[in-house]
């Protein structure tokens, strides 16, 4: 695919730092997740695929926004789209606010629903445009950038509101089953209004983003129409026409899918195994350091020293393996296992993208929306483990099993769900990136 910039090569590195700190920015909001899950389980007295609800919430608005993201896009361009998206987050990070005060679990749902539209916004326009921003032979070096800025965010939303919102969690449970009705709604309530001020701030910094990014020096890109002497895809007429987009959009919904587990379910995980949350509630940084030490990885050895294809070979097949290594190992030692799958992910994300953009030319902007949609991975994945979780700790307490051990046993059953993602990424790695492709 032969990818032009309407910018000179030298012009590319403060666009590249603009779109590294939006990355930085929607890592920071979608890993504070982490913390949200058990922090919601327990104000809202809620069971696992409940409380799992809250990624859900977040990548669901993949799904219902990322098309009208393309259009709102192509109408108002790319600075006004992103200033939206950012505004929109903003706003929806102000929900919490009534949200607390009600304690109410729809109306969290709600606000973080709101915040992953404007995400929406954001991906859609950042994602293409530091894929298309150089040569597609080195878009996954780019992206492994990108990845750096969106992990470090997160492990650092995911420390902050861990010591916010998971501090004292345990005295608090403790509590709950020794106090009165009244007594609980009262700690309870007091626990919920704990969220109010950090959304507040949240809201405030994404409001002034918004504002500034309105100026800032992002120059237009633009995929260009494949040469018809090359590969001629030009006679394609239809989005429907590129098997390899489709099975990479499958791939992607798996991979955010997985990607969401690692990261959003290992502090709930290490609690499960009876950790203390003192130790727990830094699970979600173990994932997060992994993944930004593959991505550096990925910096120095894509195109080099390893094909974006190979790196999507390998993470694949590591992915299977520590799968199994989690589903075999028990305490701590599982908990590290589940930690690095951020290994096996980190450079799934940054290969899919050029693997599957490549060879689409006019299409390139419909075939982005589509892969925003796969996000939704992240919204329908998540809460089957948690239903097998909840499945097997009915089926072993029916069965005289002691529930420390069936709550521990049950959730590691859970992660059963990964193996088919990763074969699926696996398969895509290996064949399912040429399917359709002219072999040149």
């Amino acid at each position: 695919m032969n990818d032009q910039l309407s910018t000179p090569k030298n012009n590319t590195l403060i666009p590249i730092i603009i779109i590294a700190g939006l990355f930085f920015i929607f890592g920071f909001v979608t890993w504070i997740n982490s913390a949200l899950i058990p922090f919601m389980k327990t104000i809202n007295e809620l069971t696992d695929a409940q409380s799992y609800l809250v990624a859900s919430a977040s990548y669901i608005s993949f799904v219902v926004m990322a098309l009208p993201s393309s259009y709102i896009i192509n109408k108002i361009g790319y600075k006004k789209g992103m200033s939206l998206g950012l505004i929109i987050m903003g706003l929806g990070a102000l929900v919490f606010i009534p949200a607390a005060g009600a304690r109410t679990y729809w109306m969290f749902l709600t606000g973080i629903f709101i915040q992953g539209a404007g995400m929406t916004l954001l991906q859609t326009a950042s994602n293409p445009y530091i894929t298309i921003l150089g040569p597609i032979e080195s878009a996954a070096k780019r992206i492994s950038i990108m990845g750096i800025a969106n992990k470090v965010a997160g492990g650092l939303g995911s420390l902050i509101f861990g010591a916010i919102l998971l501090s004292g969690i345990d005295e608090i449970k403790d509590k709950l089953n020794t106090v009165t009705d009244t007594e609980k709604t009262e700690l309870l309530n007091i626990m919920a209004d704990s969220v109010v001020t950090p959304y507040i701030v949240m809201a405030i910094v994404l409001f002034i983003l918004g504002v500034l990014i309105r100026k800032a020096p992002l120059p237009h890109v633009e995929a260009e129409p494949i040469e018809a002497s090359k590969e001629g895809e030009t006679a394609k007429t239809s989005i429907f026409q590129f098997p390899h987009l489709w099975l990479g959009v499958l791939a992607l919904f798996v991979y955010v899918g997985v990607e969401v587990i690692a990261g959003d379910t290992i502090i709930s995980y290490g609690i499960s195994l009876n950790l203390p949350v003192s130790q727990a509630k830094f699970f979600t940084l173990f994932t997060l350091l992994a993944m930004v030490g593959t991505y550096a990885l990925g910096v120095v050895l894509i195109p080099k020293y390893m094909s974006q294809s190979f790196a999507l070979k390998a993470s694949a097949s590591l992915g299977i393996i520590l799968s199994f290594c989690i589903l075999f190992s028990t305490g701590f030692t599982s908990v590290l296992f589940v930690a690095a799958l951020g290994i096996a992910n980190a450079l799934v994300w940054p290969a899919i993208w050029p693997l599957t953009l490549k060879g689409l030319g006019k299409f390139t902007k419909t075939a982005s929306a589509l892969l925003i949609m796969a996000i939704s991975g992240g919204a329908i994945i998540p809460p089957i483990y948690g239903a097998m979780v909840d499945s097997k700790k009915e089926a072993l307490l029916a069965n005289g099993v002691e529930e420390v051990s069936a709550i521990a046993e049950s959730a590691t059953s859970g992660y059963w769900i990964l193996l088919p993602c990763y074969i699926i990424i696996l398969y895509y790695a290996f064949w399912g990136h040429k399917v359709g492709l002219k072999k040149t």
